[in-house]
């Protein structure tokens, strides 16, 4: 019986791909087998008036028949085993060769649909997004999205004249997926997802898991090889596996990209440029080096469409933000910082999503990302969505999204934005704006037991890599191990330390013995986790004004008081990071609009400026941190820290000692403007004491009251111990002396 082209049309898919509502176009596209010797090849072309089929190895084109007037091809060809061949296309009186993309098998198989739905595929973004690959010989590009409940999906993009119809995409059942391998389609091509969501309502979405996104406000995906890149950094890696931030020194610098410099032309800065990553790792690398931080700190890099946002509102989370160039350039910051032996702390966002239509808000028509329930899904006060924690695909985006920075961009470490608001239930809402977990309580048990996943994650790799939590509240062991129930991270913003210290140091220093206990606060708590301290972006915008502007009295008090913060802070126990632009005293509120004031650093009559001489004192300060362990080893032991003087309020002066078994400092901070020539103060053993720091130093720009004779201790007691010293102490200083205890009679010297 001779075969019939109708009896093989399934019409009403043809008419549901015609009309874009075919979530399986491989039920009516590509080769299916009719019998042992013969394929039906079928194809769906609206531009083409005549197609043919040509099969590999074989001269004749079989002529495929037009079934309707919308561009359905059909035709039978002779075959026992599926046959490779390509369309030749008749379209504008030209012939036009096209490769079917129904032809290719699947690369999701139900291993990867079980790992996904499951929540446990690692490195789910090597099968989800767009991955320029070759497949049977062919080269092309195959897309994944994840869209559950879309009618269907299309890709479309400049390949395809962005026809929605072009490239209808396969459902995988059951994870909900969506795929098609394009031939032809290479790397730069720029693609979105075509979703008729559940509704009806037909939209455009940047890819979810795109590497490379257009440069704001253009909003297309970028199809991109995140393999090409050939990494130099293996000395980096190797190394930091043995790294160990407890017993390591640590000093981070806080960056914003956008505007730690700006590109100038004529010597006017260029508000709506911005360097490339290499550039800037040309410019970073020298002055993170020349002031001795071990680390820095990225604001968000993940693409986002709002600059005003400074990243924290993420569109593109396995994009970095193309406003700096491509992925690779971004490899290349990432490599030239290791190779010099800076590491790389990168911000990231789990807390919320904004709700931009090419993002994730209402993907597929549904709330795939975020919670259905506004008072579980939504900040009503930030405008932006909260994450599904209890989905286990979106569990596995976020996981799979941490691990892709560590993994591709060999990031040493995540800092993970607003903790607290992932926490609680009730964070920043009020009554009837939130729903009570099933306890009755405001945790987010959902949120809590995702977190311990990310951070059991990171820590399974064994690589060096780290995890620091910006946590505000007093939530309990929030660097506990996950085992004993604590949230698993390696580092906590130290956000107490912060807010007492920027209200005591902001107080006029005549009030100050009034605030004392602003100062000694932070010791009583300093033991519950592993902190680091931080005066951040977010101390310095918002109408909040500079570090500088935040000191009382005049200029030189002001740059007084500043060595005087920095020093306290590097003499307090905990790791430690600075915003930019406050190294050297920057004097206008942080803005993303404008390049640091580096202007501040020009010399004045031949002679540094105090900006200059600023940033040279924290280069030295740093650099006598990590000269000294007794300053970093024993940060999270009592062990490492005793008080010398905490009461005296009415100088408000505080002196503590930061000690190892080899080495005990005596550290002593004036925060008056007041000058004492002959100062006493207990001290813990009779020995000598030698002055090794002073913020007071002429050098630093500072007054030159300093000790340059070593101090004997006497047997006067004072501050409850049974010896003590008298010594000059600066106004507005932190001073350091080396103790050198005295042999008792008949004990051999150390």
């Amino acid at each position: 019986m001779a075969l019939k082209l109708e009896d093989f049309m399934e019409w009403p898919d043809i008419e549901a791909l015609e009309y874009g509502e075919c979530s399986n176009p491989k039920t009516v596209l590509g080769a299916r087998k009719i019998d042992k010797n013969h394929f039906l090849i079928t194809a769906y072309f609206k531009d083409a008036s005549e197609v043919k089929v040509k099969v590999d190895g074989v001269r004749k084109a079989y002529e495929m028949t037009q079934m309707d007037e919308l561009g359905y091809f059909a035709c039978f060809i002779t075959a026992k085993k599926p046959p490779a061949y390509h369309f030749l296309c008749q379209v504008d009186g030209k012939e036009v060769k096209r490769l079917d993309p129904y032809a290719m098998d699947s690369i999701i198989d139900g291993m990867d649909m079980e790992m996904f739905t499951g929540g446990e595929y690692d490195d789910l973004y090597k099968k989800l997004g767009a991955h320029p690959m070759t497949i049977d010989g062919v080269e092309g590009t195959y897309f994944a999205v994840w869209a559950p409940n879309a009618r269907s999906v299309s890709v479309v993009g400049d390949f395809n004249n962005w026809k929605e119809d072009a490239n209808a995409m396969n459902l995988l059942e059951p994870a909900g997926i969506y795929e098609l391998f394009i031939p032809g389609v290479k790397q730069g091509a720029l693609y979105k997802y075509s979703i008729l969501q559940s509704m009806g309502k037909r939209v455009l979405k940047a890819d979810p898991f795109a590497t490379y996104s257009e440069v704001r406000p253009d909003t297309a995906s970028i199809v991109w090889d995140i393999d090409q890149y050939q990494w130099k950094d293996s000395d980096w890696l190797k190394a930091r596996k043995k790294w160990n931030p407890d017993k390591s020194p640590m000093i981070v610098y806080e960056v914003d990209l956008s505007s730690f410099r700006k590109p100038k032309k004529k010597g006017v800065e260029m508000k709506d440029s911005f360097y490339n990553y290499r550039e800037l790792a040309d410019l970073l690398v020298p002055y993170v080096k020349e002031l001795g931080y071990t680390h820095i700190e990225l604001m968000p890099v993940m693409e986002h469409p709002y600059d005003a946002s400074w990243g924290y509102q993420v569109t593109g989370y396995f994009a970095p933000t193309s406003r700096f160039g491509t992925p690779d350039d971004f490899k290349y910051f990432m490599d030239t910082m290791h190779q010099n032996d800076i590491g790389v702390i990168v911000d990231w966002v789990p807390a919320h999503f904004p709700k931009d239509e090419h993002g994730l808000a209402s993907f597929d028509g549904t709330c795939l990302y975020e919670h259905l329930d506004k008072r579980k899904g939504e900040h009503p006060h930030w405008g932006t969505l909260i994450y599904n924690y209890g989905r286990r695909e979106v569990v596995n985006f976020l996981t799979s999204n941490a691990l892709y920075w560590l993994e591709e961009f060999h990031a040493d470490g995540i800092r993970m934005d607003a903790v607290a608001s992932m926490l609680y239930l009730d964070y920043g809402k009020n009554d009837g704006e939130w729903v009570a977990n099933m306890y009755g309580g405001n945790e987010n048990l959902e949120a809590i037991e995702f977190i311990r996943h990310i951070n059991d994650k990171i820590h399974e790799r064994k690589d060096g890599s780290i995890s620091i939590a910006e946590e505000s509240t007093a939530w309990a062991m929030v660097t506990g191990d996950t085992e004993d129930g604590g949230l698993g991270f390696d580092l906590k913003w130290n956000m107490g330390w912060m807010n007492d210290y920027l209200e005591y140091i902001q107080t006029d220093p005549l009030f100050r013995k009034g605030r004392h206990g602003l100062l000694t606060m932070s010791m009583l708590y300093q033991y519950s986790e592993k902190y680091m301290l931080v005066l951040s972006h977010d101390e310095v915008v918002h109408m909040k004004g500079s570090l500088y502007n935040k000191m009382p009295g005049l200029s030189e008090d002001k740059f007084a008081s500043l060595r005087l913060t920095y020093g306290y802070m590097a003499a307090h126990p905990g790791k430690m990071l600075l915003f930019m632009g406050q190294e050297f005293g920057q004097k206008r509120e942080w803005s993303e609009e404008r390049e640091l004031d580096w202007e501040l650093l020009a010399p004045i009559d031949g002679e540094p400026s105090r900006n200059e001489q600023l940033r040279q004192y924290v280069g030295f300060l740093n650099a006598f941190y990590q000269a000294h362990p007794a300053l970093y080893l024993d940060d999270e032991k009592p062990e490492g820290f005793e008080w010398v003087s905490l009461l005296d309020a009415d100088n408000s002066v505080i002196a503590f000692l930061r000690k190892t078994d080899k080495e005990t400092l005596l550290v002593v901070c004036n925060f008056t403007p007041v000058y004492h020539e002959r100062f006493k103060l207990g001290v813990p053993f009779a020995g000598k004491y030698k002055e090794i720091f002073n913020s007071d130093s002429l050098e630093f720009g500072g007054g030159g009251r300093v000790n340059p004779r070593v101090k004997n201790s006497k047997q006067v007691k004072w501050d409850g111990r049974e010896d003590s010293i008298e010594f000059k102490l600066a106004p507005l200083s932190m001073q350091i002396f080396q103790c050198s205890q005295t042999p008792a009679k008949g004990e051999r010297k150390k």
